[in-house]
């Protein structure tokens, strides 16, 4: 064998998951949301090109671990082999205890698909804390992220003013990779399979961006860095998800409080805070203004509930928006802003893939519908009718919509929440305290009724009722667990490795935003979103390990041959 040849295949055997984590940090949130086959007849979830390249790249993992390269071993390594083996009991309860789920290969298929898809989601801490060996290699795989980030950027600009392909998966039709274009008004989903998943990412990525930001000493290499933030501030304006941008003020509260916690004084630490984070508003308050649209008009309906906020609000507001607005047009009439509409296209809108509530107002909302619905769609029912021939007929019926109270006084989209969504979480929970009701039974009407989709619209809830108590405890066990370390990281390396410094607070900053946006989405169960999620929490886990001593003290208490040596012993 040549020795070039040898030397190189040397280096790929050493950094082969380093290449193949990268590759996967990179390829899931680019790649579009296109289906290979359909994992379960009639089902939403499909088998997507993302999940063959995770599969190859966990078998290599494995075979690196059987070769004694790379080791399981971690912190959160007992936490989650806990929860893996919750969740197949939590399976096996749902069949035999609760009967939750029927015995029929299409029902207990759908369970565990859902079950393996969280193993899938953690295989990325794995694969990705085995990648991580030195400093080099998490300053590649933190540049990667960032220029993922400014390519989903990209992909959203095009689809804003180019009319660049979306592939939506909010529902079960277009979920099957038909291409859409977006409205005018409509919110930006990028590479995303929807404009709240995107939302979810971005608090992720922003946070740790802005510690990188901070914590980072290049001037050039900070400037990028902002310009790769700003353009993620536009993309979360222009997806105009209310909870994921308030979770993103949270996650960037904790990155800003974090820093200033470094200085000595308490006056610089108010200083620090005040000043960088009242920049950051500052900004947004120009995004908002200036690409907010739909998210911007609901703000002021908050707002205008309380006028000693508002009306200084509104006068800034005027002065800033003035200026947008006579820049528009001539923005509008540079060649590099204007595109025409694909022929034969099909929009989100005509394809109905969003809701109503996704698209700008365009007249007023009357005062006795939800504050979130601005067309009258009549209500559709089947009436049983006797025709001249005396033979029974069904026919369909329109009749006026009628809302909930929480719908009216709410708006619809928390009322679906109150009134059906979570309400069937906690049933689902009050059947198996301990185990829950199993993956993917918490929408269903009936125990044989086979739901082509699942959503409960609150992570916390939903783990609660699919897999109980037991699954709550193991699964958000394993996430307080990672901050921990990440706390940690950040005590021993502040005012010294700021790059460290720097990854453990944006990883807190974009933990505690996930946390938050969980409240009112899925998150964790959103497949780009926990992917990415759980690739960065095996990077930071890395870093610790190497960075931490009490770590690896820590591992040796759950080393399976000590123990067997101290049990011989005794």
């Amino acid at each position: 064998m040549p020795k070039n040849l040898k030397k190189a295949l040397t280096w790929l055997d050493n950094n082969i998951l380093l290449v193949l984590g990268g590759l996967l940090v990179a390829f899931i949130p680019l790649y579009p949301k296109l289906p290979l086959f359909e994992a379960i007849p009639g089902y939403i979830v499909r088998v997507r090109l993302e999940d063959l390249v995770i599969l190859a790249t966990a078998l290599i993992w494995f075979i690196q671990l059987l070769r004694r390269k790379v080791s399981f071993k971690t912190p959160l390594t007992p936490l989650i082999i806990a929860y893996a083996v919750v969740g197949l009991l939590s399976t096996l309860s749902a069949v035999v205890i609760t009967k939750t789920v029927p015995v029929s290969p299409l029902h207990i298929g759908k369970t565990l698909l859902h079950y393996f898809r969280y193993l899938e989601y953690f295989s990325l801490f794995f694969i990705l804390s085995s990648a991580v060996k030195n400093r080099r290699d998490l300053k590649v795989l933190l540049v990667v992220m960032a220029l993922t980030l400014v390519g989903v950027g990209i992909y959203g600009f095009g689809q804003k003013y180019y009319y660049w392909p979306v592939y939506s998966t909010m529902n079960r039709e277009f979920s099957k990779g038909v291409r859409l274009y977006l409205t005018e008004h409509a919110r930006v989903q990028s590479t995303f399979g929807g404009h709240y998943d995107l939302a979810a990412y971005l608090v992720i990525l922003l946070p740790l961006l802005l510690a990188l930001y901070y914590g980072l000493k290049k001037k050039s290499v900070k400037f990028l860095v902002f310009v790769a933030f700003l353009l993620g501030l536009w993309l979360l304006v222009t997806s105009a998800s209310r909870t994921s941008f308030a979770a993103f003020f949270l996650g960037a509260l904790a990155v800003v409080l974090l820093f200033a916690w470094q200085r000595k004084r308490w006056l610089e630490r108010i200083a620090f805070t005040v000043t960088r984070y009242g920049g950051l508003l500052a900004i947004c308050f120009l995004m908002l203004v200036s690409f907010g649209d739909d998210m911007y008009e609901r703000l002021l309906q908050v707002l205008e509930g309380y006028p000693a906020v508002y009306k200084p609000y509104m006068q800034a507001a005027k002065t800033v928006s003035g200026t947008v607005n006579e820049l528009a047009p001539v923005i509008k009439e540079i060649p590099f802003f204007t595109a025409e509409k694909p022929e034969n296209g099909l929009s989100t809108e005509d394809a109905e893939v969003l809701v109503a509530s996704d698209q700008r107002p365009v007249e007023e909302n009357p005062k006795d519908l939800p504050s979130d619905v601005y067309v009258i769609v009549p209500d559709v029912k089947k009436v049983a009718t006797i025709s001249a021939t005396g033979q029974i007929e069904i026919i369909e019926v329109q009749t006026e919509r009628t809302y909930s109270p929480n719908a009216l006084r709410y708006g619809l989209s928390l009322a679906i929440r109150l009134d059906e969504l979570w309400p069937k979480a906690l049933k689902g929970f009050y059947r198996n305290p301990a185990l829950g009701s199993g993956y993917a039974t918490l929408t269903k009407d009936s125990t044989i009724h086979f739901t082509e989709a699942e959503s409960t619209d609150n992570n916390y809830l939903r783990v609660l009722g699919e897999t109980g108590l037991l699954g709550f405890l193991t699964f958000y066990g394993t996430i307080a667990a990672a901050m921990y370390w990440a706390y940690r990281l950040y005590k021993k390396n502040k005012n010294k490795n700021f790059l460290y410094t720097a990854l453990a607070v944006g990883y807190i900053g974009a933990s505690v935003a996930l946390l938050f946006n969980a409240t009112y989405i899925d998150v964790y169960a959103a497949s780009k979103v926990a992917l990415t999620y759980w690739a960065l929490t095996g990077i930071v886990l890395a870093v610790a390990m190497t960075e931490l001593p009490e770590s690896r003290e820590f591992l040796g208490k759950f080393d399976l041959a000590q123990l067997k040596k101290k049990l011989l012993k005794k």
